[in-house]
């Protein structure tokens, strides 16, 4: 699988380039019964196109999932974390401006240390991320850079030795109310995002758009789902119902939330009723400053699909970190 260059031939269309979540490949290598190593982007000096605890998953078939630079160390990682799984034994690699690898250089121009080691007990820790996932929970992971070894906990754990620590966050949920084209715009391009989309529509019809999955649909009445609804400090929440009454409900609730982005669809020329509203409400001035009115960045939007970027674009810059 190491072709005569000491490289892994990777896919000529990077197409694992596209992928910040490797939980979903772990656990389909796990149950094949392949081994994995981890490599981490764990220092930069100067520039890098992808930031710190930016991650790389290799089977021991070759497989290749995730990228810690812009394509320019990859292929030479994926190898040695190949050899990582036959000898076991981690590596501290050294890419860009002033490293000994001379034939490998970033263009960008930075220097980047990337560790890789070997995953001991990848079923205990494919169930720690699933676990936390479902709890909708935040994980730590730290490796110890001396011995690979790895420890998983929902918090810090102070102990000896050289460590990197990389937090693993509830991938974003987006519960968006509404029927619109501009919602089921919303629900098509979410996942592209890496956002999991969740709909509300009280009394809608019985089945869910294409391509949403049932439990990701409530049409119950409005008061049931609001009481039932669950928002965290990943939750972002856009009321598009077009019904003044139905978006200031599900606003409320959401500003009074753990959510960390809201939104509601209309024209600017409403944006004073609402927020005396929502006053009137009990919102106070301190939830009001997660709260975009109209929803959505202005890029001179038109469509409904260009409307669901506007938002998610939005989204994307107000994630909590």
């Amino acid at each position: 699988m190491i072709g005569p260059d000491g490289l892994v031939p990777l896919p000529q269309w990077p197409d694992y380039g596209l992928t910040d979540d490797l939980l979903p490949y772990l656990e389909i290598w796990l149950a094949q019964g392949k081994e994995v190593a981890l490599a981490t982007l764990v220092s930069i000096t100067g520039s890098s196109p992808r930031p710190l605890g930016s991650e790389m998953a290799i089977s021991s078939a070759g497989d290749v999932q995730g990228y810690v630079s812009g394509g320019c160390v990859e292929a030479a990682v994926a190898a040695e974390a190949l050899q990582c799984l036959k000898d076991r034994q981690p590596r501290s690699l050294d890419y860009g401006a002033g490293s000994p690898v001379l034939d490998i250089q970033l263009t960008c121009g930075g220097r980047i240390g990337i560790f890789v080691r070997p995953v001991a007990n990848l079923a205990a820790y494919v169930a720690a991320l699933r676990q936390a996932r479902e709890a909708r929970q935040a994980i730590i992971v730290q490796t110890d850079l001396a011995t690979g070894e790895m420890h998983v906990s929902p918090s810090v754990v102070q102990t000896p030795g050289n460590l990197f620590v990389r937090r693993h966050t509830p991938p974003i949920r987006l519960i968006v109310a509404g029927g619109d084209p501009v919602t089921l715009a919303l629900l098509k391009l979410a996942p592209q995002f890496g956002v999991e989309p969740f709909l509300l529509r009280p009394l809608g019809p019985a089945l869910p758009p294409e391509g949403l999955a049932p439990e990701c649909y409530d049409r119950r009445y409005l008061d049931e789902a609001l009481h039932d609804l669950r928002l965290d400090a990943w939750s972002a929440v856009y009321a598009l119902t077009h019904d003044a009454h139905t978006d200031l409900a599900i606003a409320s609730k959401a500003l009074k939330s753990d959510a960390f982005c809201v939104g509601i669809l209309g024209s600017r020329r409403k944006i004073s009723n609402r927020l005396a509203a929502l006053h009137a409400a009990g919102i106070t001035e301190e939830d009001l400053e997660k709260l975009h009115l109209p929803a959505g960045m202005d890029i001179n939007a038109r469509n409904p699909m260009q409307i669901a970027l506007s938002i998610l674009s939005q989204i994307t810059a107000n994630r909590p970190a």
